[in-house]
């Protein structure tokens, strides 16, 4: 299976878009979200991703068709704001390795959250940061902070 971790671009937003919807879509079960008037969930911070220099949208793919996208804000700390993957491509290793690459790709503080709602994500997260992390739980989030060296 080869996985790569591209930039997206201009080129690449109504991509970005739709497997957004997506992910919002299967998020629903634990935030409670409906979708709009539109039939659509929407993104509020969508364009910001096109027009501000500290966010950088990346999509996922897998054997060149599309299996995911992550959202990052460049710090510090760099946030791990969005990150999908299909669930045709759960679970076998394509959030872990797309994941690792966009870290990476930004060195230094990291901070990942996940709604205490969503188990599953926690689960995935404690294995899927390869380096020391400290945990902390917010009443609503469980959140990881970690270092990434460019020397690793």
């Amino acid at each position: 299976m080869h996985i790569e971790v591209v930039r997206a671009d201009e080129g690449d937003r109504g991509v970005v878009r739709r497997l957004l919807e997506l992910y919002r879509y299967d998020f629903s079960e634990f935030d409670g979200r409906d979708v709009d008037a539109d039939g659509e969930y929407g993104y509020p911070y969508f364009e910001h991703y096109w027009t501000e220099p500290e966010r950088h949208p990346f999509l996922i793919r897998v054997d060149g068709h599309w299996g995911g996208l992550a959202l990052v804000r460049s710090g510090p700390p760099a946030d791990m704001a969005e990150f999908f993957v299909l669930r045709k491509y759960r679970r076998r290793g394509v959030g872990r390795h797309a994941a690792e690459e966009i870290f990476r790709m930004f060195q230094g503080e990291w901070t990942v959250r996940q709604q205490r709602s969503n188990p599953a994500a926690t689960a995935f997260w404690r294995t899927a940061i390869p380096y020391r992390y400290s945990e902390r739980e917010t009443t609503d989030e469980v959140v990881q902070e970690f270092s990434v060296d460019a020397n690793r």
